[in-house]
This record gives C-alpha cells, structure tokens and sequence, in this order.
C-alpha cells in the first residue's frame, strides 16, 4: 500500500461540481492499493500516518503527529500511485489491487485512522473523476510505502 501525504492548511475533493470531501488543517492522503495488499497494511499504514511527526511545535520543529494537532485527513483513492513503468512510456496498471478489493481496504484504511485517534476523515468518491485542491502547508510532501517497511524487517 502507497500513500502520498500532503500536510495542509485546507483540502477538498469535488465530484460533479459538487464538493463531497473537505478539512482544514491536516493531512490529503493519496492512497494506492496494490495487488496483494490486505488489512495488515491498512493497519500499519494507517498507523504510521496518525502518529508520523511532521507538524511543526512551538519552535518550528517537525515534533508534532496529526493527533497531537487536532488535524483532519482527507483520503482520495488513487490506483495510478501503483502505475509500473519501468517498460516503455505508458504507465501499466496490472501491479494495482482489482477495483473491489481496493475499495474495501481503502474504506478500511479510513476506518483505521479513526480508530488511531485521527477525529475527522473525510474521502473521495472511490473510482470517481476527482478534483483535489489543496493548500500545501510548507511544502511538506512523504512517500510512505508498506512494502519497503516489509522488506527491512
């Protein structure tokens, strides 16, 4: 499992015109599932992601997690963070989990950062035209990937 986490000072998704998903300060998760991603990745990801310390204390240090803050999570659905190309110029999805078993553990995903402390989680629209807007606090831009974290262990 991919997750590309912005922290941001306001995010919102909207679909048809129509805003479905937004938060002040905190973080837009970009979520990708891959091919044999399962609970276990939803968990450690999820956990990871509400307690990494990348907001800034009262000295200007990155001490501080999304609980500490109070902040809010905006997770959209993302199957091209799973895009292989290493062959040729156009990306191959195959690596990305089948859309019904991405949108279970996305919505798991969700749920799990409830259940680490993260008070408000709102989405996107799981295999909707989406548009993101952000505020990118910072800039402060992670790449958290479940597989590299399995390999070191």
């Amino acid at each position: 499992m991919t997750a590309v986490i912005q922290r941001v000072s306001s995010a919102s998704v909207t679909v048809d015109d129509k805003v479905i998903g937004s938060i002040g300060t905190g973080y837009l998760i970009l979520l990708g599932v891959m091919d044999g991603d399962g609970k276990a990745q939803a968990e450690l990801l999820a956990k990871k992601t509400a307690e990494l310390r990348i907001n800034e204390d009262e000295n200007g240090k990155m001490n501080l997690s999304l609980n500490q803050i109070n902040g809010e999570a905006l997770v959209v659905s993302q199957f091209t963070l799973c895009a292989d190309v290493s062959h040729g110029r156009r990306p191959s999805f195959t690596p990305s989990a089948p859309p019904q078993e991405a949108e279970k553990l996305y919505e798991y995903f969700c749920d799990q950062l409830y259940l680490n402390g993260v008070a408000k989680v709102e989405t996107g629209s799981f295999g909707a035209d989406m548009q993101v807007s952000l505020v990118n606090n910072g800039p402060v831009t992670m790449l958290l990937d479940t597989d590299i974290w399995e390999r070191k262990h």
